[in-house]
């Protein structure tokens, strides 16, 4: 007797490639946009939400667990990082508005003791491109690759780039966005979630 496929698989996986090619579509190979660097534009190709003001509820767990090597060498353990509020940013090389989101993202960790920003890059690219590719992007808090058949298991899958993750400092996930975020909108959702206000915040 031959087994037949489950229709509803087929569906589920389909709709999970839509979403994300739907979100931040790859232009070029990593490697090109490496040799070749392109400028982040307001015209990326994101098709989601542009902005972060409706964060998704469904997937992933309450209290996320991660440990993963960073792009340095070091081995980052989220569970180390209580009392801090944690941004878990998803992102890739070849995604032009996470591009933009970058700098504020290094901003927000340099300029806020509470505030801690992992970038979680979800492409196949290996640890030295990425090295190249940060040489030319810079930014202040740590990088790991995600292997993209084997993601973090307490985070969902990401319907689109980029997709961030607001951790509080007990470990809880506070917040989280589908589409490039500011870091405006960062400390408003740590201010809603009773953590402390930015200057000029009422």
């Amino acid at each position: 007797m031959h087994s037949r496929a489950n229709p509803r698989s087929f569906l589920a996986a389909a709709v999970v490639t839509a979403a994300l090619l739907a979100g931040c579509q790859k232009d070029k190979p990593a490697d090109t946009d490496l040799a070749a660097p392109q400028t982040p534009s307001d015209t990326g190709a994101l098709t989601l939400p542009q902005t972060a003001d409706h964060p998704l509820s469904e997937g992933g767990v309450e209290v996320p667990k991660l440990v993963i090597a960073t792009v340095d060498g070091k081995q980052y353990d989220l569970a180390t990082r209580r009392g801090k509020w944690v941004v878990v940013n998803f992102w890739a090389t070849w995604c032009k508005p996470c591009l933009k989101e970058m700098p504020e993202l290094s901003a927000l960790d340099a300029m806020r003791e509470h505030v801690e920003v992992l970038g979680l890059a979800y492409e196949d690219i290996s640890a030295d491109d990425m090295k190249v590719f940060l040489k030319l992007h810079p930014v202040v808090y740590p990088i790991a690759v995600v292997d993209t058949f084997n993601p973090p298991a307490d985070f969902a899958t990401p319907r689109g780039l980029p997709m961030t993750y607001l951790i509080a400092p007990d470990g809880r996930v506070a917040d989280k966005f589908l589409g490039p975020v500011t870091a405006k909108d960062i400390e408003a959702a740590i201010a809603k979630a009773g953590g402390p206000q930015a200057a000029g915040q009422s």
